[in-house]
């Protein structure tokens, strides 16, 4: 079983195709919460230099502290013991945020300005994407967009997570990343081409995202699932530590702004049978984001139960 592939020029097609596609898009984000899209406007030139300054950030500024990090101590420590424990509250995992306000890496030549050209081209990316949900759900142009900036201002958070798993000498003693499902809206994952390790759990089961050359991942965060009364779940994923290979993730998040206020779309609500259907808190993303930070990796469920108490 792989996740879907669409091919994401074809919006601009016939009305045949653009029907096909908005029809695959449906499917992706309620039947698997992930989805992989092909030809989706930025360039291959733009997404090699994204891969080679990301690498050459990872080798020349941080490889050396990751291999002095805590997980890393941590993890020979056990594998001293031979207990047969595994680490349940690390991840292997070396990772950085970029955002418009704070500190990027500076040393590695080109990476500011490469990465800057990639967020720029990500964002509209995500808003498209958007677009296509409030089409799908039968929402007004520009509905998840607004919601996420709380008006019609440009309050939303858009940030961008750079990741590498490095080889890992005790796989089978930790996670890459643990098991979670992503808090804001939407997420457009740029991973590695040959290093696997990325799991969906789809039916009880876990399902590799398979990896494919300068596609770009699309999932769906907890704040997806609520404007969309629950039709658009967001899903359950994680990532494997492996022996080999040095794993790149590029994740980078379109999310609400913390002051936004987020709740099931009016037109949903109206549409559902609200004694049959779940339906869901109205809250501040901020103050889900503050549940969150302390059950990132416990069931989801609570978490709308908690921010709806307060």
């Amino acid at each position: 079983m792989a996740i879907p592939v669409i091919d994401f020029s074809k919006l601009n097609g016939s009305p045949e195709e653009r029907a096909k596609v908005l029809a695959q898009i449906a499917n992706g984000c309620q039947e698997w919460g992930f989805f992989q899209l092909a030809n989706h406007g930025i360039s291959e030139e733009l997404l090699e230099r994204v891969k080679k300054v990301c690498s050459d950030c990872f080798h020349g500024e941080r490889e050396g502290e990751f291999k002095n990090s805590g997980p890393v101590k941590k993890l020979n420590e056990l594998a001293e013991k031979k207990s047969g424990e595994k680490l349940d509250n690390v991840d292997w995992e070396d990772v950085f945020t970029l955002a418009d306000n704070n500190e990027w890496p500076s040393k590695t030549s080109g990476f500011k300005e490469t990465m800057t050209e990639y967020r720029a081209e990500l964002k509209k990316l995500a808003e498209k994407l958007m677009e296509v949900m409030d089409e799908n759900l039968g929402l007004e142009k520009g509905y998840i967009k607004k919601a996420f900036n709380g008006g019609d201002g440009d309050k939303a958070f858009f940030g961008t997570k750079v990741s590498h798993y490095p080889p890992c000498p005790h796989p089978e003693l930790v996670n890459g990343l643990r098991a979670h499902t992503d808090a804001g809206g939407v997420i457009l994952l740029f991973q590695d081409d040959k290093v696997g390790g990325l799991q969906i759990l789809k039916d009880g089961e876990w399902i590799d995202v398979q990896p494919l050359p300068n596609t770009i991942v699309i999932n769906t965060g907890d704040q997806i699932e609520v404007l969309s009364n629950g039709k658009y779940k967001s899903t359950w994923h994680r990532v494997l530590a492996t022996p080999d290979g040095n794993r790149r993730s590029i994740a980078s998040f379109y999310n609400p702004g913390f002051e936004a206020i987020i709740a099931p779309a009016p037109e949903l609500m109206e549409k559902a049978n609200l004694e049959a259907e779940q339906t869901y808190p109205k809250f501040v993303f901020g103050d889900y984001m503050s549940v969150y930070a302390e059950q990132k990796f416990l069931p989801k469920e609570p978490r709308f139960q908690a921010v709806k108490a307060t």
